[in-house]
């Protein structure tokens, strides 16, 4: 992590939306309004409603979730403040920059998020347990 991110460095982000008579479309380009180069996508899908996923932070990585269909929550911790966003929306997506501890809770039934990162995967950037999350980023202070 080159600088300490907290919480309110997560941001929402309007995708925007072309309206159609027959649906919407939204369009998600490297090199425009998204706030990194995409290397991976990957969805969650099949989540049982109030369930939970995630509980990490990773250290290089960018993500940006988008609820895809359903809802969910996302909550928000950089070791001193925590922060919960919603997301309903496919236009909508919520970037979160690494350093930051993020929790998807709450999914709706039939939910998907979308998750779109900076990096390929790399067992190595994530921070998995809450405690040696709190040690890394105290340490960089």
């Amino acid at each position: 992590m080159k600088n300490k991110p907290n919480v309110f460095d997560c941001s929402v982000i309007d995708l925007g939306k072309i309206n159609f008579s027959a649906g919407n479309l939204t369009v998600i380009e490297n090199d425009s309004q998204f706030p990194f180069e995409v290397k991976r996508v990957f969805y969650l899908y099949d989540i049982a409603g109030g369930e939970s996923r995630g509980a990490h932070a990773h250290k290089e990585c960018h993500q940006f979730l988008i609820a895809a269909s359903g809802s969910f929550e996302v909550s928000l911790d950089d070791g001193k403040f925590k922060r919960q966003v919603f997301l309903n929306r496919p236009d909508l997506g919520l970037h979160i920059p690494p350093g930051v501890w993020a929790s998807e809770v709450n999914f709706s039934s039939g939910s998907i998020c979308l998750v779109l990162a900076s990096h390929k995967y790399d067992e190595a950037d994530y921070i998995r347990d809450y405690e040696t999350f709190l040690e890394v980023i105290n340490y960089e202070i």
